[in-house]
């Protein structure tokens, strides 16, 4: 079978495309890719989250690797990406992360993470798939394989970068949703170590995640929701399964969308003396545009995908990089999304302000000027040509409805900007003849009448 690298590895189906035959393949050519850039002698670092099979079939990747002459550091246990992550970079090492993110329980997936410790650019991903089934004789000799518990390090960090002074100043009950993810026995360890009180839920790894998906959107955050709720005062955290992702609870039981606790999170690190731009994908919500404005902060704008966010981050001087799935990094940090640190920032920012999360929402809408209003509508059509019609017959657009197109961008399909408060945003799916047209605007109304235009013509 072909094996492709999506925006943030390699996935598929356990026991299906996802074996142990396509891990070998998989395994050899990133190891002839490492060989090639920095020799033998560069470390490979392993991990694995609580995915079914994941811990048999990373250890069979550090076996194959250590017979090929590379000296491997093994995890030994479950870690999130981002702690492997920043393992790599104070080594300088390269790693490779058996996790499938926030897809459902049947998947498991390849993460190859550079030295760098951001995702691999696509330039790093198709070298590797090329080399897929080429010949890579390794070494001539052995290597080694050692075991090791990767977090002491991250957290020596983490306690650098976070004021936890602040997050005791907390005043809400914090409750945090281990929700069957690689951040059991992470998040809930930072929190004790540094002796502040918390519940919990779901604090078990799960292969099939209760059920549900190991996603921190709201269908899969009920019961932490109603555990909000029956609380006079308190705030919900969660992760996803490898923990590089977030999921916030406001102290309503609201779900806080991503670009919300960015925006919030621009305002109080700009205020904690921190310099320098906002990285933000092109599906990003206005908001983070109209309060990065109003503070005098920069823009810097990608494509989806936060390998696209990490690389913008590699290159500038950035406060903040995000992206509306739920993935951020900040200064001083790794370029990879780290959902440990997004929920300790926001606990910070709730404390040094001293303010509710529903407040730092509030003024972030005054300083905006407005909520913003979002929806999708996803287009089923027959062909990639006629995926490429439509982007064609819609970047060449002076209006849309009654809206005069004031911008068009073509860096990640086609973005319409309809003023600075609204705007379209067609994409292709990467996987399926689908076209996923975005709508944001500053009223419900006016949302509604976006998504009657019609743009397929």
């Amino acid at each position: 079978m072909d094996i492709t690298f999506g925006t943030d590895g390699w996935r598929a189906i356990l026991d299906k495309d996802f074996s142990e035959a396509n891990v070998e393949r998989v395994t050899f050519a990133i190891g002839k890719y490492v060989a090639e850039k920095f020799g033998f002698e560069k470390p490979v670092l392993i991990g694995y989250d609580p995915r079914n099979m994941a811990d048999e079939l990373s250890l069979k990747c550090a076996e194959l690797l250590k017979d090929k002459g590379f000296n491997v550091f093994y995890s030994s246990r479950v870690v999130p990406t981002p702690v492997l992550a920043y393992n790599a970079l104070i080594r300088n090492a390269c790693a490779v992360m058996f996790t499938a993110s926030h897809n459902p329980p049947e998947y498991l997936g390849m993460k190859f993470i550079p030295d760098y410790a951001g995702p691999a650019t696509a330039e790093i991903t198709d070298e590797i798939v090329a080399d897929i089934d080429k010949p890579f004789e390794g070494s001539g000799s052995c290597g080694s394989i050692h075991k090791i518990d990767f977090a002491p390090k991250y957290y020596e960090h983490i306690n650098k970068l976070i004021d936890f002074e602040k997050v005791r100043k907390v005043k809400e009950n914090i409750i945090f949703d281990g929700l069957y993810s690689a951040s059991i026995g992470y998040f809930d360890r930072i929190l004790e170590d540094n002796n502040i009180p918390y519940s919990t839920l779901h604090m078990f790894h799960d292969k099939d995640f209760g059920g549900g998906m190991p996603d921190p959107k709201p269908r899969f955050l009920k019961d932490l929701i109603l555990k909000v709720k029956s609380d006079e005062n308190a705030v919900g955290l969660a992760n996803d399964g490898d923990a590089d992702r977030f999921g916030v609870i406001n102290e309503r039981g609201e779900y806080v969308s991503p670009n919300e606790i960015i925006a919030i999170l621009l305002k109080y690190l700009l205020k904690k003396g921190y310099k320098g731009s906002v990285v933000k994908t092109v599906g990003s919500s206005l908001l983070i545009d109209n309060v990065a404005k109003k503070l005098g902060a920069e823009v810097i704008e990608t494509a989806v995908g936060f390998k696209h966010v990490g690389e913008a981050m590699r290159k500038y001087e950035v406060i903040i990089g995000g992206e509306e799935s739920g993935g951020l990094s900040i200064a001083g940090h790794i370029p990879e999304k780290d959902g440990l640190l997004a929920n300790l920032l926001i606990l910070e920012a709730m404390g040094a302000e001293d303010k509710t999360l529903t407040e730092l929402q509030e003024e972030i809408y005054e300083l905006a000027g407005s909520r913003f209003y979002t929806d999708r509508i996803d287009l089923k059509l027959d062909s990639k040509e006629e995926i490429k019609s439509i982007l064609n017959r819609v970047k060449e657009l002076k209006n849309a409805g009654s809206y005069s197109v004031t911008s068009v961008d073509t860096k990640d399909g086609v973005k319409l900007m309809l003023g600075d408060k609204t705007k379209i945003l067609v994409r292709p799916s990467g996987t399926e003849p689908l076209l996923r047209i975005y709508f944001e605007t500053d009223s419900a109304e006016k949302l509604e009448e976006l998504k009657s235009i019609n743009l397929a013509g």
